[in-house]
């Protein structure tokens, strides 16, 4: 299911009024055009805890800001052979940062790292052969 606007605290305050003088879930919910069960929620949030403010959000908060994902991505973009170990000593915001979460961030900025492939050095004999074929094929195709 899609995410929605949260309700305001304003909002919240009114719907516990409404409760509190006796009006039911569903004319609350129809009268301020808000889910039944968004009314419900907020009326047994306030009779458990006795306020309305949102709870705190679960997991982790993050350790970079947006604004220090964009000057990561920036440094990135300006040098682009610059590598991770650089991009946590180069961390000007005071922030200590991992090497794994330099790599999350430019993941999901679409900035992937990749290494050239490894091409193997021409031998004496391919030069040879090179040799042959153009002293053998030259007069075929003349210079410009």
């Amino acid at each position: 299911m899609g995410k929605s606007k949260e309700i305001s605290q304003d909002l919240r305050k009114i719907i516990v009024d409404l409760h509190k003088s006796g009006s039911s879930l569903g004319a609350i919910s129809k009268c301020l055009k808000v889910q039944r069960s968004s009314v419900q929620t907020i009326v047994r949030k306030y009779k458990h805890h006795g306020t309305t403010q949102p709870s705190y959000r679960s997991g982790r908060r993050l350790i970079l800001t947006p604004r220090d994902e964009r000057t990561l991505v920036r440094k990135v973009q300006i040098n682009p052979r610059t590598t991770e170990r650089d991009l946590v000593k180069m961390e000007e915001t005071g922030t200590k940062v991992s090497i794994s979460t330099v790599k999350r961030v430019l993941y999901r900025h679409n900035l992937k790292s990749r290494s050239a492939r490894k091409k193997p050095l021409l031998q004496n004999h391919h030069k040879n052969a090179r040799l042959q074929f153009a002293t053998a094929h030259g007069d075929k195709c003349p210079l410009v």
